[in-house]
C-alpha cells in the first residue's frame, strides 16, 4: 500500500497565505483511507523535514506569492520551488525545506505541489481574499479522489 500524506503549509494571520490551513480544515473533517495522513505544518521550516518520512508520496498544499491572478492554482514542480525567494513572515519558506530534503541522505518521496497564487500577504491581517477562498473550494474538491480509495495520490 502505497504511504500518502498531504502537507498543509500557511500561516493563518498573514492574509492569503492562510491558504494551506484553510485547505486542511476543509479536508480534516473528511473520512480518509487508512494510508493517507493529513497535516497542517504552519509556516515552513526546519521542523517540517520529519513530516516527509515514513511516507511514499507528498501532496504539498500552499500559498505562492501575488503574481497578478489571484486565486490561480497551478501545480509548481518542487524545483521551481526550490529556487524560490523566501517572503518576509513565510517562516524559512518551502524552497528552503525542500532544498534541505535533497540535501538529506535518505531517499525523498515523490513530491507534487499544490498551490493558489495569494493577493495579499500581510502579517496579522487574518483571512482569505475573495479568490483564494474561492481557490480553498476548487482544490477541497480536486483532491476528492484522495479520500475515495487507498492507493491514489
Amino acid at each position: 500500500m502505497v504511504r500518502r500524506h498531504i502537507i498543509c503549509f500557511g500561516n493563518p494571520l498573514h492574509g492569503d497565505d492562510g491558504f494551506g490551513p484553510a485547505v486542511y480544515e476543509r479536508l480534516a473533517r473528511r473520512k480518509r483511507p487508512a494510508n493517507l495522513r493529513l497535516t497542517d505544518a504552519g509556516a515552513p521550516g526546519p521542523a517540517a523535514l520529519a513530516l516527509f518520512e515514513d511516507c511514499d508520496q507528498v501532496l504539498i498544499i500552499d500559498a505562492l506569492a501575488p503574481a497578478g491572478a489571484p486565486g490561480r492554482i497551478s501545480r509548481p514542480s518542487p524545483a521551481s520551488i526550490i529556487e524560490e525567494a523566501t517572503p518576509a513572515a513565510h517562516g524559512l519558506g518551502l524552497g528552503y525545506v525542500l532544498r534541505a530534503l535533497s540535501a538529506l541522505p535518505e531517499t525523498m518521496p515523490a513530491i507534487e505541489i499544490l498551490a493558489a497564487e495569494a493577493e495579499s500577504v500581510a502579517p496579522f491581517h487574518p483571512g482569505l481574499s475573495a479568490p483564494v477562498a474561492r481557490a480553498v473550494d476548487e482544490v477541497a474538491a480536486l483532491l476528492d479522489s484522495h479520500f475515495e480509495s487507498d492507493d491514489h495520490v
